[in-house]
This record gives C-alpha cells, sequence and structure tokens, in this order.
C-alpha cells in the first residue's frame, strides 16, 4: 500500500501495529534512517532491545543466509510483546527473500521494517512488492523542508514546548536548512540549554544552540565593518581566510547586506518600517542590528558604501594581480572607519 507525504506523516505518528510489513526509502539516508527509527520506537515500545524484541538485519547478511528473515519473522521471543524484524539497506535484489518471508507472515509474527537508502523508481521490485500488498506500506521520503507538524513533533519529543513568536519562527526557518540530524541535536541541545529555566524560548535560546557555520562568521565581519569595529576586522578576515572563503563570496555577501540596509534606510517609514517589512522575515538581535545599522549610515552613506563594495567586485574579478584579500580587508577597514566616526 503507498502512503502519500500527508497520509505518512500520520502512519509514523501512529504506525499500524497490525501491518505485516513497511518500505522506508530516499535519497537522504539520514532522512530515511530517522522516520525508520521513530515508526520502530512507535511499535515496540521502551526496553525492545533489551528484551530482544527488534531483530537487525543487513542486506549483506540477508544475501548471504536467505532464511535470516523468516526465521526473525517467525521467531517466538523470550519477552511478551510486539517484534520488529528490520532489514537494513535493501536493494531490489533482496525482493524475492522479502516477497517470501511477507507471504509467510501471520499476525503475531514480526512486522518487518526494510529502508533502502536511496530513490527507488516506480519500476522497483522493492516498491512494487510493498505498494501491492494488502498487509504492508511503502513510504518515499524526499527531501522536502519539513512538514509543520513534523517540526513540533521533533520539538515535543525534546520537550521543548515554550516558545516565544520569534523563537518559533526562527526554528521553523532552521529546520529547512539544516540536516534533520543536526536538526534534531539543535533542539536536543537547546532542551538541555534551557533545563531549570522556565521562561519561553528565545531567538538568543536558539541563536546560543544553532550550530556555528561559515555563514555565521561572514555575518560577523560584516557586522563588524557596518559598527565600527576596526579592531575585529583583521582576525576575523584571518579565520575566515582559514576556512577557504573567497573574497569574492564574501564580497557579495558584504553588497548584499548593505543593499538591505540601504532599502530599509529609504524606507518612508523609516529603518525599523523597512527591516520589518524584509522578506523573508527578519527576527530578534540580528532585526536589531540592521535597524541600528540603517539608522546609523543613512541612505547617503549607504550609497558610498555599496560604490565602494562594487568597484571592490569589479577589481577582484579583473585579471588584477593584486592579493585579493589585502583589498577586500582595506575595504571592511575603511567601512568599519567610517561606521566608527558616526558612533
Amino acid at each position: 500500500m503507498k502512503l502519500s507525504a500527508r497520509d505518512a506523516s500520520a502512519y509514523f505518528a501512529n504506525p499500524d501495529q497490525s501491518a505485516a510489513g513497511l518500505l522506508i526509502f530516499g535519497a537522504d539516508a539520514m532522512r530515511v534512517a530517522i522516520k525508520r527509527q521513530d515508526v520502530i520506537a512507535k511499535l515496540l515500545g521502551p526496553g525492545a532491545e533489551e528484551e530482544m524484541r527488534l531483530s537487525r538485519i543487513s542486506a549483506s547478511e540477508l544475501r548471504s543466509e536467505k532464511a535470516l528473515l523468516l526465521d526473525a519473522v517467525k521467531a517466538v521471543g523470550f519477552f511478551p510483546g510486539p517484534r520488529v524484524a528490520f532489514v537494513e539497506d535493501a536493494a531490489d535484489g533482496l525482493a524475492p527473500v522479502i516477497s517470501e518471508a511477507l507471504k509467510d507472515w501471520q499476525p503475531g509474527d514480526a512486522q518487518i521494517i526494510v529502508t533502502a537508502p536511496r530513490a527507488l523508481p516506480a519500476k522497483s521490485a522493492l516498491r512494487k512488492l510493498f505498494e501491492s500488498h494488502k498487509r504492508a506500506y511503502c513510504v518515499g521520503i524526499y527531501d522536502d523542508p519539513p512538514s509543520r507538524a513534523e517540526i513540533e513533533e521533533t520539538l515535543a519529543k525534546s520537550g521543548v514546548t515554550q516558545l516565544d513568536r520569534d523563537a518559533s519562527a526562527q526554528l521553523t526557518a532552521l529546520a529547512t536548512q539544516l540536516d534533520p540530524g543536526d536538526f534534531r541535536q539543535t533542539v536536543e541541545k537547546l532542551a538541555l540549554y534551557k533545563i531549570g529555566d522556565p521562561t519561553p524560548v528565545s531567538v538568543a535560546d536558539v541563536s546560543a544552540c544553532a550550530p556555528a557555520t561559515i555563514e555565521a562568521g561572514m555575518d560577523d565581519i560584516i557586522n563588524a565593518a557596518a559598527e565600527g569595529q576596526v579592531a575585529q576586522i583583521g582576525a576575523l578576515m584571518q579565520k575566515l581566510t582559514g576556512q577557504g572563503v573567497a573574497p569574492v563570496t564574501l564580497t557579495i555577501m558584504a553588497l548584499r547586506h548593505f543593499r538591505t540596509l540601504h532599502a530599509a534606510a529609504i524606507h518612508p517609514g523609516g529603518a525599523s518600517a523597512g527591516v520589518g517589512s524584509m522578506r523573508p522575515p527578519v527576527f530578534g538581535p540580528r532585526r536589531d542590528k540592521m535597524i541600528r545599522q540603517a539608522g546609523m549610515w543613512g541612505s547617503d552613506r549607504l550609497e558610498q558604501a555599496l560604490q565602494a563594495l562594487i568597484e571592490l567586485d569589479l577589481t577582484l574579478r579583473s585579471s588584477q594581480h593584486a592579493p585579493q584579500d589585502a583589498l577586500l580587508e582595506r575595504v571592511l577597514i575603511r567601512l568599519a572607519t567610517v561606521a566608527s566616526r558616526m558612533r
């Protein structure tokens, strides 16, 4: 039985305890693994590993000894409770073996959970086997952004239930940017961070727990230039250069930032309204920084800053032989010097 994306979400939240089996496939191995972990945990409850109610069979083991799966399905456990026979990293070559196990499956046998960490075409033997079976299910996991329900489920599992509106929006944005495993780790870290703190999760809390990225380092140096922190430019530049950030990339990021500030500065309602109208929206400390920077620079000086960055961009893309890192650092220091005089 094939499950649509919406039906799959409902199924993972409440899997069929009486089903014969489930196939989960998808190109993102991490997403497939997370869904498999969740569904097995819901089917078996706590203590399944210790009570030997979960049998793990790798694809290579099953290819070598084809009776392993059927033996695991029919085995009578010492402890009472539901059982699962899990086949990991399966491919179409195992379809005949899994088909025999599904044919012999009877109520009370272990449920057969199969994962294929790859995209399976519609003609795949494994897909056809599970999609055509009346007591089995087939789910494809695609690289779509997680739904609101999936994000809320991840938060609830970790005990993160009290959030202010901006923090909720920031976590939603993070869920679309990070790999599922990284997002889950971030939420678990956030839960630990808030232990003993009864106040709702804030944007600052989320920022403190979000993984550090090269993009965050680029934001740091651009903000240093925009806010007149001349002394920080050299160290930040050295750090980014060591991480392999190309000067042209950082120049493009700086141009984007100063263009955004200019758009906010010329907004009829002022810098605050200009930042508030941005799409996607900006939240928390970053929003406050941008309002402050746009108001401090003003439209005229921001136009001059943009001109300097555009000239730098053209120079970096030309055939000149001057050190690109040095050219970029000099322009950022000039911007920071201008900003320091405005504070």
